[in-house]
């Protein structure tokens, strides 16, 4: 069975190992802390926007809406193109404000379902994404070789998902719910491995930023399309 190959420093040793080591569970905890921060300021600009009519109504009654739904796909395409081009300062700020116009986005949740439900399957998410996440940094399986799956799945549920919104089938939801939020808790756990693999000590402070920037970005999105998943599937409408 194949192991993940971690870089590490040159004249790797006892010392090493534990400075190694020591910088890489700070690397991850600021991975995580991009990203629970990310998800904070999601769920407080939708809350806002979902509490002030003067806002949620020209949104979601005109074609802004389309605008609003679309933009977060944009912010991803042009993080992903460019990120090696920024500098650490601009990566954590384009991050920002794709969780700013994430939480635009999903302000409808808020009109849509009861609080109770949206905090149940919050948590449900939650404790779903934790238990993958620590499989993917703890185990010694090599998980790339489920990659071309995973990204084979990501790709049937974002077509099927672009065909049910004309064909508005309730049984076709309700299978891209389910087959979705198992391709997105694999995500979880090779994202994690894989943020694992890219550190190196020998990086610089602006890299390991950056890195540690697009990490959130990829934990932040499987996290979130698997809640909205959930929500779908057990979430109780207002």
């Amino acid at each position: 069975m194949n192991q993940p190959q971690y870089r590490q420093p040159m004249g790797y040793g006892a010392q090493s190992a534990a400075l190694f080591d020591e910088g890489l569970r700070k690397h991850m905890l600021r991975v995580y802390n991009y990203m629970g921060l990310g998800l904070a300021l999601t769920g407080i600009v939708a809350l806002v926007v979902a509490s002030t009519p003067a806002l949620y109504v020209p949104i979601f009654t005109s074609p802004l809406k389309w605008v609003v739904m679309l933009a977060p796909l944009a912010f991803v395409m042009f993080f992903s193109f460019r990120i090696h081009a920024m500098s650490g300062a601009q990566a954590q700020a384009m991050f920002w404000a794709f969780c700013a116009v994430m939480g635009l986005s999903m302000a409808s949740i808020f009109l849509v379902f009861t609080g109770a439900s949206i905090a149940r399957t919050f948590f449900i998410a939650a404790t779903m994404f934790g238990a993958m996440s620590l499989y993917g940094y703890t185990t010694k399986t090599d998980l790339t070789k489920f990659s071309s799956f995973l990204i084979m799945g990501l790709i049937g549920v974002v077509i099927a998902s672009l065909v049910n919104l004309f064909m508005q089938s309730s049984m076709m939801q309700f299978v891209i719910s389910v087959v979705g939020i198992f391709v997105f808790l694999g995500l979880t756990a090779w994202d994690t491995q894989s943020i694992k693999e890219q550190y190196a000590e020998n990086f610089d402070a602006e890299a390991q930023q950056k890195i540690a920037v697009f990490g959130a970005l990829s934990l932040y999105l499987n996290f979130v399309n698997i809640f909205q998943l959930l929500l779908s599937l057990t979430g109780e409408r207002e």
